[in-house]
């Protein structure tokens, strides 16, 4: 297939969406399929030239909040003419900006097949930046966009639930994957505990991800703290980097902060912690989560997200009713102090994981565009006697090169 992917977000960029957009291109070139992302040009610019890898720049601006990344502009005649010209077999936009919404107003234009991910609450974020009246128009916005395509792919069978309830149409299961091979028990490091200053029966506490409000990383600290009342030794460990950070260098200056890793470094981060404490409640999944599990730490979690389907409780971590702080800082604590119980988990937790690799998903995902082209093939077939998939395009006109053109 050719397949056009539109999106905000793209490795090298650093979060959930890029990693997981950047593993399943990695998965459907390997598979043989071309591949075109249209994207906002990047603060950075990578030479991403891989074989079968077309990439379409966009202008864009920066996302408050989160001024690393940028929304794309609106593009659909744009769009609607490099598609016009030149038909992918099927178009999936994975984030719901201006970008993804002219996206998918030039692709039914085309009558273009189209699928879309759901990967962030952008509703349940607003509450967080005192933005909460803008939370049913954003809701409306989103189920609007979605349901303007043929499949709407999400990572867990609680959030198919709730969209379904939340009156969103088409929506399917695809789960995310976890690079096992990258992530394991083996990459911990004792020099690396070294440099933050812990011995090696000291305990660590770990959390890896952006350090913003929506993330809750406050009840972190807060548990930490119980736990460090009890076992002065302990240490707090962060992983990544955001708009708290100071904040949390300032309230925690006993707490080492990494800033943000990359491969085997980050696999050796979440190895050598102990403790994984993850109280977020706005994750569609949260990759980190079966990253920790898969490096052999315990894990406590609200029971939400990819923690509530991954996590067998008292075996391979421990769940918590969300919201509950007092709970998660008792169950915290508790863990903390029970060395063998964290142990045990600790033994069986990579395990619990090792059929999440990023193998399985890519075929998921694949299998959902190609279920979603055969039925816009039964459905449309030809209009004006015109063949519509891109798959009956000219020889010549398939994408064979790695190319990197401008779309604006």
């Amino acid at each position: 297939m050719r397949i056009a992917v539109v999106t905000e977000t793209f490795p090298p960029e650093v979060n959930g969406v890029a990693m997981t957009l950047g593993r399943i291109v990695e998965g459907l070139l390997n598979r043989g399929h071309a591949i075109q992302v249209v994207r906002p040009r990047q603060a950075r610019e990578a030479n991403d030239m891989r074989e079968g890898l077309d990439q379409v720049l966009s202008k864009g601006i920066p996302l408050p909040t989160y001024g690393e990344l940028r929304f794309g502009l609106p593009s659909k005649s744009r769009l609607a003419k490099l598609w016009g010209e030149r038909r992918p077999d099927i178009v999936h936009v994975v984030t719901e900006g201006p970008l993804g919404w002219s996206a998918v107003a030039a692709a039914r234009k085309l009558h273009l097949p189209l699928t879309s991910s759901f990967h962030t609450n952008f509703h349940s974020y607003s509450q967080h930046y005192g933005m909460g009246i803008l939370k049913s128009p954003i809701e409306s916005y989103l189920r609007k966009l979605h349901n303007r395509t043929q499949a709407t792919m999400v990572p867990t069978r609680a959030m198919l639930q709730e969209l379904k309830g939340r009156g969103y149409d088409n929506v399917t299961l695809v789960s995310r994957g976890v690079a096992i091979e990258l992530f394991k028990p083996s990459r911990r490091s004792e020099a690396l505990r070294a440099t933050w200053g812990v011995l090696p029966d000291d305990p660590v506490v770990i959390l890896v991800g952006r350090l913003a409000k929506e993330k809750n990383v406050g009840l972190v600290v807060s548990a930490f703290r119980a736990i460090q009342a009890k076992q002065p030794r302990a240490k707090l460990v962060f992983v990544g980097d955001g708009p708290l950070r100071k904040t949390l260098e300032e309230m925690c200056p006993d707490a080492h902060f990494a800033g943000i890793r990359k491969g085997e470094e980050l696999a050796a981060h979440y190895a050598s912690g102990d403790l994984f404490l993850f109280p977020s409640l706005t994750e569609t999944f949260g990759n980190v989560v079966p990253e920790a599990l898969a490096s052999g730490l315990a894990v406590v979690s609200y029971a939400n997200a990819a923690a509530q389907e991954l996590i067998i409780q008292n075996h391979n971590g421990i769940l918590v009713p969300n919201g509950d702080e007092l709970a998660f800082v008792n169950a915290s604590v508790e863990l903390a102090m029970d060395r063998a119980r964290q142990q045990q988990m600790r033994e069986v937790s990579p395990r619990s994981v090792a059929y999440l690799a990023w193998g399985a998903v890519c075929e998921s995902f694949e299998e959902v565009l190609r279920d979603v082209l055969a039925r816009h093939e039964q459905q449309f077939g030809m209009v004006d006697g015109i063949h519509l998939p891109g798959s009956m395009a000219p020889a010549k006109e398939r994408l064979t090169h790695p190319h990197v053109s401008p779309l604006l």
